[in-house]
Protein backbone atom coordinates (compact mmCIF):
# COMPACT_ATOMS: atom_id res chain seq x y z
CA UNK A 1 0.00 0.00 0.00
CA UNK A 2 0.88 3.46 -0.71
CA UNK A 3 2.30 5.56 2.54
CA UNK A 4 2.65 9.17 2.60
CA UNK A 5 4.39 11.32 5.78
CA UNK A 6 3.05 14.32 7.05
CA UNK A 7 5.05 16.66 9.15
CA UNK A 8 3.44 18.57 11.13
CA UNK A 9 -0.10 18.97 12.27
CA UNK A 10 -0.38 22.67 12.10
CA UNK A 11 -2.65 24.46 9.61
CA UNK A 12 -1.15 23.09 7.12
CA UNK A 13 -0.49 19.38 7.88
CA UNK A 14 -3.69 19.76 8.81
CA UNK A 15 -4.87 20.71 5.66
CA UNK A 16 -3.37 17.67 3.90
CA UNK A 17 -5.23 15.63 6.48
CA UNK A 18 -8.36 16.82 5.53
CA UNK A 19 -7.58 17.12 1.97
CA UNK A 20 -6.63 12.44 1.99
CA UNK A 21 -10.13 12.25 4.38
CA UNK A 22 -12.38 14.72 2.12
CA UNK A 23 -11.37 12.56 -1.14
CA UNK A 24 -11.80 9.19 0.92
CA UNK A 25 -15.28 10.54 2.10
CA UNK A 26 -16.18 10.85 -1.48
CA UNK A 27 -15.20 6.92 -2.47
CA UNK A 28 -11.84 7.41 -3.27
CA UNK A 29 -8.70 5.22 -2.63
CA UNK A 30 -6.49 6.88 -0.47
CA UNK A 31 -2.88 5.73 0.71
CA UNK A 32 -2.03 5.43 4.36
CA UNK A 33 -1.18 8.75 6.22
CA UNK A 34 0.75 8.94 9.38
CA UNK A 35 1.30 12.48 10.29
CA UNK A 36 4.51 13.89 12.67
CA UNK A 37 3.70 16.60 15.35
CA UNK A 38 6.08 17.27 17.67
CA UNK A 39 4.21 18.80 20.23
CA UNK A 40 1.60 17.20 22.66
CA UNK A 41 -1.57 18.35 20.65
CA UNK A 42 -2.75 19.85 17.11
CA UNK A 43 -2.38 23.39 15.46
CA UNK A 44 0.77 24.04 15.25
CA UNK A 45 1.28 28.12 16.42
CA UNK A 46 -2.26 28.53 17.23
CA UNK A 47 -1.58 25.70 19.73
CA UNK A 48 -0.62 28.20 22.75
CA UNK A 49 2.16 26.76 25.34
CA UNK A 50 3.94 29.18 28.49
CA UNK A 51 6.67 27.68 27.79
CA UNK A 52 9.74 29.47 25.92
CA UNK A 53 13.24 27.84 25.22
CA UNK A 54 13.29 23.80 25.37
CA UNK A 55 9.98 22.09 26.01
CA UNK A 56 9.84 19.22 28.84
CA UNK A 57 11.45 16.95 26.46
CA UNK A 58 14.23 19.11 25.50
CA UNK A 59 13.04 20.24 22.28
CA UNK A 60 12.75 24.00 21.16
CA UNK A 61 9.25 25.35 21.71
CA UNK A 62 7.65 25.78 18.19
CA UNK A 63 4.93 28.23 19.63
CA UNK A 64 5.36 31.83 18.30
CA UNK A 65 1.95 33.00 19.73
CA UNK A 66 1.76 35.21 22.89
CA UNK A 67 -1.67 35.70 25.14
CA UNK A 68 -3.67 38.55 23.78
CA UNK A 69 -3.13 37.47 20.17
CA UNK A 70 -6.18 38.32 18.18
CA UNK A 71 -5.94 37.89 14.44
CA UNK A 72 -3.72 40.92 12.34
CA UNK A 73 -6.40 40.25 9.34
CA UNK A 74 -10.14 39.81 8.92
CA UNK A 75 -11.10 36.21 9.36
CA UNK A 76 -13.55 35.86 6.50
CA UNK A 77 -9.93 36.36 4.14
CA UNK A 78 -8.57 32.87 5.89
CA UNK A 79 -11.99 31.12 6.31
CA UNK A 80 -12.35 27.45 4.89
CA UNK A 81 -14.23 26.58 1.90
CA UNK A 82 -15.67 23.60 3.01
CA UNK A 83 -16.29 24.68 6.65
CA UNK A 84 -17.39 28.04 7.48
CA UNK A 85 -17.06 30.20 10.51
CA UNK A 86 -20.54 30.52 10.69
CA UNK A 87 -20.80 26.02 10.85
CA UNK A 88 -18.27 25.71 13.83
CA UNK A 89 -19.92 28.70 16.46
CA UNK A 90 -23.48 28.23 15.28
CA UNK A 91 -23.81 32.06 14.61
CA UNK A 92 -22.07 34.63 12.79
CA UNK A 93 -18.90 36.00 15.03
CA UNK A 94 -16.54 39.36 14.82
CA UNK A 95 -13.80 40.05 12.33
CA UNK A 96 -11.18 39.52 14.30
CA UNK A 97 -11.43 36.56 16.61
CA UNK A 98 -8.15 36.15 19.31
CA UNK A 99 -6.11 33.33 19.42
CA UNK A 100 -7.73 30.85 21.19
CA UNK A 101 -11.31 31.17 18.43
CA UNK A 102 -9.11 30.70 15.81
CA UNK A 103 -7.55 28.00 17.12
CA UNK A 104 -10.93 26.23 18.02
CA UNK A 105 -12.13 26.56 14.31
CA UNK A 106 -8.99 24.94 12.97
CA UNK A 107 -9.15 22.10 14.76
CA UNK A 108 -13.12 21.97 14.72
CA UNK A 109 -12.94 20.74 11.17
CA UNK A 110 -10.38 18.39 11.50
CA UNK A 111 -12.19 16.86 14.37
CA UNK A 112 -15.36 16.28 12.73
CA UNK A 113 -13.26 15.13 9.61
CA UNK A 114 -12.31 12.15 12.21
CA UNK A 115 -8.53 12.41 11.01
CA UNK A 116 -6.78 12.39 14.93
CA UNK A 117 -6.03 9.04 15.05
CA UNK A 118 -3.83 9.49 11.90
CA UNK A 119 -1.90 12.06 13.61
CA UNK A 120 1.49 10.96 16.23
CA UNK A 121 1.84 13.42 18.54
CA UNK A 122 4.82 14.12 20.52
CA UNK A 123 6.64 12.67 17.76
CA UNK A 124 9.16 15.15 16.17
CA UNK A 125 11.18 13.89 12.71
CA UNK A 126 14.72 13.40 13.32
CA UNK A 127 15.85 12.89 9.03
CA UNK A 128 14.79 12.29 6.03
CA UNK A 129 16.42 10.61 2.98
CA UNK A 130 15.49 9.19 -0.22
CA UNK A 131 16.63 5.94 -1.84
CA UNK A 132 16.49 6.49 -5.56
CA UNK A 133 16.61 2.88 -6.42
CA UNK A 134 13.82 1.89 -4.00
CA UNK A 135 11.83 5.28 -4.67
CA UNK A 136 11.01 5.48 -1.12
CA UNK A 137 11.84 7.64 1.96
CA UNK A 138 13.18 6.48 5.62
CA UNK A 139 11.54 8.30 7.94
CA UNK A 140 13.12 8.46 11.14
CA UNK A 141 11.62 9.81 14.27
CA UNK A 142 11.96 9.94 18.15
CA UNK A 143 9.07 9.01 19.92
CA UNK A 144 9.18 11.08 23.00
CA UNK A 145 7.43 9.80 25.58
CA UNK A 146 9.04 6.32 25.61
CA UNK A 147 12.59 8.04 24.29
CA UNK A 148 12.69 5.43 21.41
CA UNK A 149 13.78 6.25 17.98
CA UNK A 150 12.72 4.23 15.02
CA UNK A 151 12.64 4.62 10.87
CA UNK A 152 9.40 3.78 8.80
CA UNK A 153 9.31 3.86 4.66
CA UNK A 154 7.33 6.34 2.82
CA UNK A 155 6.21 6.68 -0.86
CA UNK A 156 5.69 10.53 -0.79
CA UNK A 157 6.40 13.03 1.76
CA UNK A 158 4.33 16.54 2.82
CA UNK A 159 7.06 18.65 4.83
CA UNK A 160 4.09 20.85 6.61
CA UNK A 161 6.55 21.99 9.50
CA UNK A 162 5.65 26.12 9.39
CA UNK A 163 8.58 28.52 8.78
CA UNK A 164 7.57 30.72 12.02
CA UNK A 165 9.07 29.32 14.49
CA UNK A 166 13.06 29.35 14.22
CA UNK A 167 13.83 33.22 14.84
CA UNK A 168 16.30 35.44 12.88
CA UNK A 169 18.57 37.43 15.64
CA UNK A 170 20.77 39.92 15.03
CA UNK A 171 23.19 41.41 16.96
CA UNK A 172 24.16 45.22 17.63
CA UNK A 173 26.72 46.39 19.85
CA UNK A 174 25.74 46.41 23.67
CA UNK A 175 23.17 43.82 23.71
CA UNK A 176 25.89 41.81 25.61
CA UNK A 177 25.75 44.48 28.09
CA UNK A 178 22.20 45.40 28.11
CA UNK A 179 20.90 46.46 31.44
CA UNK A 180 17.61 45.29 30.77
CA UNK A 181 15.33 42.51 29.58
CA UNK A 182 15.98 41.28 25.72
CA UNK A 183 14.04 38.58 23.61
CA UNK A 184 12.66 37.31 20.39
CA UNK A 185 9.17 37.47 19.30
CA UNK A 186 9.16 34.40 19.13
CA UNK A 187 9.25 33.94 23.13
CA UNK A 188 7.20 37.01 23.70
CA UNK A 189 4.27 35.84 25.88
CA UNK A 190 2.60 38.50 28.08
CA UNK A 191 2.85 42.07 27.36
CA UNK A 192 1.57 42.72 31.09
CA UNK A 193 5.56 42.20 31.75
CA UNK A 194 6.00 45.40 29.99
CA UNK A 195 3.14 47.36 31.60
CA UNK A 196 4.39 50.76 32.72
CA UNK A 197 8.50 50.43 30.88
CA UNK A 198 9.58 51.70 27.66
CA UNK A 199 10.08 49.36 25.17
CA UNK A 200 12.31 49.28 21.95
CA UNK A 201 10.94 47.06 19.68
CA UNK A 202 13.41 46.60 16.99
CA UNK A 203 11.66 45.13 13.30
CA UNK A 204 8.92 46.80 10.88
CA UNK A 205 6.75 44.39 9.71
CA UNK A 206 3.66 42.46 10.90
CA UNK A 207 5.10 41.07 14.68
CA UNK A 208 6.96 44.58 15.36
CA UNK A 209 3.64 46.55 14.80
CA UNK A 210 1.17 43.49 16.61
CA UNK A 211 3.62 43.28 19.77
CA UNK A 212 4.37 46.94 19.73
CA UNK A 213 0.27 47.37 19.67
CA UNK A 214 -0.04 45.05 22.63
CA UNK A 215 2.17 46.59 24.63
CA UNK A 216 0.26 49.84 24.24
CA UNK A 217 -3.03 48.57 24.84
CA UNK A 218 -1.82 46.84 28.08
CA UNK A 219 0.21 50.03 29.66
CA UNK A 220 3.59 50.03 28.73
CA UNK A 221 4.82 53.77 29.23
CA UNK A 222 6.18 54.00 25.72
CA UNK A 223 6.77 51.98 22.57
CA UNK A 224 9.98 52.89 20.10
CA UNK A 225 9.92 51.04 17.30
CA UNK A 226 13.34 50.76 14.80
CA UNK A 227 13.36 50.16 11.29
CA UNK A 228 15.74 49.44 8.66
CA UNK A 229 14.03 50.93 5.69
CA UNK A 230 11.74 52.70 5.84
CA UNK A 231 9.12 53.44 8.70
CA UNK A 232 5.71 51.39 9.13
CA UNK A 233 3.59 55.15 9.01
CA UNK A 234 0.70 54.62 11.01
CA UNK A 235 -0.95 57.03 12.83
CA UNK A 236 0.24 55.95 16.07
CA UNK A 237 -0.46 57.27 19.61
CA UNK A 238 1.29 59.85 21.88
CA UNK A 239 3.47 57.49 23.19
CA UNK A 240 4.51 55.05 19.71
CA UNK A 241 7.32 56.24 18.03
CA UNK A 242 9.15 55.19 14.60
CA UNK A 243 13.08 55.99 15.09
CA UNK A 244 15.86 54.77 11.90
CA UNK A 245 18.14 52.09 12.31
CA UNK A 246 19.37 50.66 16.29
CA UNK A 247 23.27 50.93 16.01
CA UNK A 248 24.04 50.51 19.51
CA UNK A 249 23.28 50.34 23.23
CA UNK A 250 25.10 51.28 25.93
CA UNK A 251 23.99 50.47 29.25
CA UNK A 252 20.21 51.35 29.18
CA UNK A 253 20.30 53.77 26.22
CA UNK A 254 20.10 52.71 22.54
CA UNK A 255 21.83 54.72 19.92
CA UNK A 256 19.70 55.42 16.83
CA UNK A 257 21.37 55.84 12.98
CA UNK A 258 19.86 59.76 13.29
CA UNK A 259 22.05 60.51 16.25
CA UNK A 260 19.14 60.81 18.54
CA UNK A 261 18.80 58.11 21.97
CA UNK A 262 16.72 56.75 24.02
CA UNK A 263 16.57 54.99 27.37
CA UNK A 264 14.77 51.75 27.52
CA UNK A 265 13.69 48.66 29.81
CA UNK A 266 13.38 46.39 27.43
CA UNK A 267 14.54 44.84 24.04
CA UNK A 268 12.10 42.84 21.56
CA UNK A 269 13.55 41.90 18.48
CA UNK A 270 10.71 41.52 15.94
CA UNK A 271 13.02 40.38 13.08
CA UNK A 272 11.40 37.76 11.29
CA UNK A 273 12.06 33.68 11.18
CA UNK A 274 14.05 31.27 9.29
CA UNK A 275 12.57 28.68 7.01
CA UNK A 276 14.62 25.99 9.22
CA UNK A 277 14.63 21.82 8.40
CA UNK A 278 17.67 20.14 10.34
CA UNK A 279 15.72 16.97 9.79
CA UNK A 280 15.98 16.92 5.79
CA UNK A 281 19.19 15.87 3.57
CA UNK A 282 20.96 18.80 1.27
CA UNK A 283 18.71 17.60 -1.66
CA UNK A 284 15.31 17.63 -0.06
CA UNK A 285 16.14 20.91 1.83
CA UNK A 286 14.50 24.04 0.55
CA UNK A 287 16.71 27.07 0.92
CA UNK A 288 14.66 30.74 0.65
CA UNK A 289 14.64 33.88 2.87
CA UNK A 290 10.45 34.77 3.41
CA UNK A 291 8.96 35.41 0.35
CA UNK A 292 5.68 35.40 -2.02
CA UNK A 293 7.44 32.40 -4.10
CA UNK A 294 10.33 30.34 -2.81
CA UNK A 295 12.53 28.91 -5.72
CA UNK A 296 12.69 25.23 -6.58
CA UNK A 297 8.83 24.17 -5.86
CA UNK A 298 6.33 23.82 -8.95
CA UNK A 299 3.14 25.31 -8.59
CA UNK A 300 4.65 26.57 -4.97
CA UNK A 301 4.49 22.82 -3.46
CA UNK A 302 6.04 20.17 -5.64
CA UNK A 303 10.00 19.96 -4.96
CA UNK A 304 11.92 20.51 -7.93
CA UNK A 305 14.57 17.98 -7.10
CA UNK A 306 12.31 15.21 -6.56
CA UNK A 307 8.56 15.15 -7.24
CA UNK A 308 7.87 12.97 -4.41
CA UNK A 309 8.32 15.52 -2.09
CA UNK A 310 6.49 18.26 -1.05
CA UNK A 311 6.11 21.61 0.93
CA UNK A 312 3.19 23.08 1.97
CA UNK A 313 2.81 27.03 3.65
CA UNK A 314 6.58 28.22 2.48
CA UNK A 315 5.64 31.20 0.95
CA UNK A 316 5.38 34.97 2.60
CA UNK A 317 1.22 34.91 3.50
CA UNK A 318 -1.71 37.36 2.88
CA UNK A 319 -3.51 34.19 2.16
CA UNK A 320 -3.31 31.32 4.66
CA UNK A 321 -5.84 28.62 5.92
CA UNK A 322 -7.68 28.31 2.17
CA UNK A 323 -4.20 28.69 1.05
CA UNK A 324 -2.78 25.83 2.58
CA UNK A 325 -5.96 24.03 1.72
CA UNK A 326 -5.78 24.79 -2.25
CA UNK A 327 -1.98 23.41 -1.85
CA UNK A 328 -3.06 20.56 -0.03
CA UNK A 329 -5.80 19.05 -2.49
CA UNK A 330 -2.87 19.61 -5.50
CA UNK A 331 -0.86 17.73 -3.40
CA UNK A 332 -3.50 15.02 -2.69
CA UNK A 333 -4.17 14.89 -6.11
CA UNK A 334 -0.91 14.38 -7.60
CA UNK A 335 -0.20 11.53 -5.24
CA UNK A 336 -3.67 10.54 -5.97
CA UNK A 337 -2.77 10.22 -9.88
CA UNK A 338 -5.02 13.30 -10.57
CA UNK A 339 -2.73 15.44 -11.84
CA UNK A 340 0.07 14.53 -13.46
CA UNK A 341 3.51 16.63 -13.76
CA UNK A 342 4.86 17.77 -16.88
CA UNK A 343 8.61 17.05 -17.18
CA UNK A 344 11.67 19.01 -14.83
CA UNK A 345 12.03 21.45 -17.33
CA UNK A 346 8.57 22.24 -17.51
CA UNK A 347 8.27 22.36 -14.18
CA UNK A 348 11.33 24.62 -13.78
CA UNK A 349 9.81 27.39 -16.69
CA UNK A 350 6.55 27.79 -14.70
CA UNK A 351 7.78 28.51 -11.52
CA UNK A 352 10.52 30.36 -12.77
CA UNK A 353 7.27 32.65 -14.65
CA UNK A 354 5.99 33.25 -10.95
CA UNK A 355 9.77 33.96 -9.92
CA UNK A 356 9.73 36.37 -12.14
CA UNK A 357 6.54 38.19 -11.98
CA UNK A 358 6.65 38.19 -7.85
CA UNK A 359 10.10 40.24 -8.71
CA UNK A 360 8.25 42.85 -9.61
CA UNK A 361 5.71 43.20 -6.66
CA UNK A 362 5.89 46.66 -5.35
CA UNK A 363 2.97 47.11 -2.77
CA UNK A 364 1.27 44.83 -0.08
CA UNK A 365 -1.60 45.63 -2.69
CA UNK A 366 0.11 43.80 -5.73
CA UNK A 367 1.25 40.57 -3.46
CA UNK A 368 -2.62 39.71 -2.13
CA UNK A 369 -3.46 40.15 -6.19
CA UNK A 370 -0.35 37.84 -7.10
CA UNK A 371 -0.89 35.36 -4.08
CA UNK A 372 -4.94 35.31 -4.85
CA UNK A 373 -4.18 34.73 -8.56
CA UNK A 374 -2.27 31.83 -7.04
CA UNK A 375 -4.99 30.08 -5.15
CA UNK A 376 -7.18 30.42 -7.81
CA UNK A 377 -4.58 28.35 -10.07
CA UNK A 378 -4.29 25.81 -7.75
CA UNK A 379 -8.25 25.36 -6.67
CA UNK A 380 -9.42 25.89 -10.65
CA UNK A 381 -7.15 22.15 -10.73
CA UNK A 382 -9.19 20.16 -7.96
CA UNK A 383 -12.09 19.75 -6.32
CA UNK A 384 -11.63 22.04 -3.46
CA UNK A 385 -14.84 24.33 -3.51
CA UNK A 386 -14.30 27.52 -5.17
CA UNK A 387 -15.05 30.86 -3.71
CA UNK A 388 -14.78 34.46 -4.51
CA UNK A 389 -10.81 34.81 -4.58
CA UNK A 390 -11.43 38.44 -6.04
CA UNK A 391 -13.93 39.49 -3.35
CA UNK A 392 -11.00 37.99 -0.67
CA UNK A 393 -8.80 40.55 -2.09
CA UNK A 394 -11.02 43.22 -2.19
CA UNK A 395 -11.63 42.45 1.52
CA UNK A 396 -7.82 42.49 2.31
CA UNK A 397 -7.58 46.38 0.41
CA UNK A 398 -10.52 47.28 2.87
CA UNK A 399 -8.57 46.09 5.69
CA UNK A 400 -5.17 47.71 4.67
CA UNK A 401 -7.40 51.03 4.54
CA UNK A 402 -8.78 50.62 7.43
CA UNK A 403 -5.49 50.37 8.99
CA UNK A 404 -3.98 53.29 7.34
CA UNK A 405 -7.32 55.27 9.08
CA UNK A 406 -6.74 53.77 12.42
CA UNK A 407 -4.18 51.56 13.18
CA UNK A 408 -5.33 50.26 17.39
CA UNK A 409 -8.88 50.68 16.10
CA UNK A 410 -8.94 48.43 13.01
CA UNK A 411 -10.15 45.17 14.55
CA UNK A 412 -13.49 47.10 15.71
CA UNK A 413 -14.43 47.22 11.90
CA UNK A 414 -16.22 44.12 10.21
CA UNK A 415 -16.85 42.16 6.91
CA UNK A 416 -18.84 40.17 4.96
CA UNK A 417 -18.05 36.33 4.80
CA UNK A 418 -17.24 35.25 1.30
CA UNK A 419 -18.17 31.69 1.70
CA UNK A 420 -21.64 32.61 2.99
CA UNK A 421 -22.48 36.06 2.47
CA UNK A 422 -23.36 36.88 5.92
CA UNK A 423 -22.06 40.30 7.45
CA UNK A 424 -20.03 39.58 10.43
CA UNK A 425 -20.88 41.88 13.56
CA UNK A 426 -19.47 44.28 15.10
CA UNK A 427 -17.52 42.77 18.49
CA UNK A 428 -19.04 44.05 21.45
CA UNK A 429 -16.14 45.68 23.24
CA UNK A 430 -13.80 47.95 21.07
CA UNK A 431 -10.52 45.96 20.89
CA UNK A 432 -7.98 48.94 22.79
CA UNK A 433 -10.69 47.81 25.48
CA UNK A 434 -11.28 44.10 25.43
CA UNK A 435 -8.67 42.71 27.98
CA UNK A 436 -10.16 39.38 28.16
CA UNK A 437 -9.14 37.58 24.66
CA UNK A 438 -10.92 34.02 26.55
CA UNK A 439 -13.07 31.92 23.63
CA UNK A 440 -15.87 32.45 26.53
CA UNK A 441 -15.48 36.05 26.34
CA UNK A 442 -15.03 36.43 23.19
CA UNK A 443 -18.41 35.15 22.07
CA UNK A 444 -20.96 35.79 24.99
CA UNK A 445 -19.44 39.13 26.28
CA UNK A 446 -17.08 40.42 28.97
CA UNK A 447 -17.67 38.82 31.88
CA UNK A 448 -19.36 40.55 34.49
CA UNK A 449 -17.23 41.96 37.63
CA UNK A 450 -17.92 40.26 41.23
CA UNK A 451 -17.84 42.75 43.60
Amino acid sequence: MTRVAVIGAGPSGLAALRAFQSAKKKGAKIPEVVCFEKQDDWGGLWKYTWRTGLDEYGEPVHCSMYRYLWSNGPKECLEFADYTFEEHFGKPIASYPPRAVLWDYIVGRVKKAGVRKWIRFNTPVRMVEYDKKKKKFSVTVHDRPKDRMYTEEFDHVICASGHFSTPNVPFFPGLDTFNGRVLHAHDFRDALEFKGKDILIVGRSYSAEDIGSQCWKYGAKSITTTYRSKPMGFKWPANFEERPLLQKITGKTAHFKDGSTKVVDAIILCTGYQHYFPYLPEDLRLKTANRMWPENLYKGVVWQDNPRFFYIGMQDQFYTFNMFDAQAWYVRDIILGRIKLPKADAMKKDWKKWLKREQKLETPEHMIWFQGDYVKELIEATDYPTFDIEGVNQTFMEWEHHKMDDIMGFRNNAYRSLMTGTMSPTHHTPWKDALDDSLEAYLEGPRKKVA
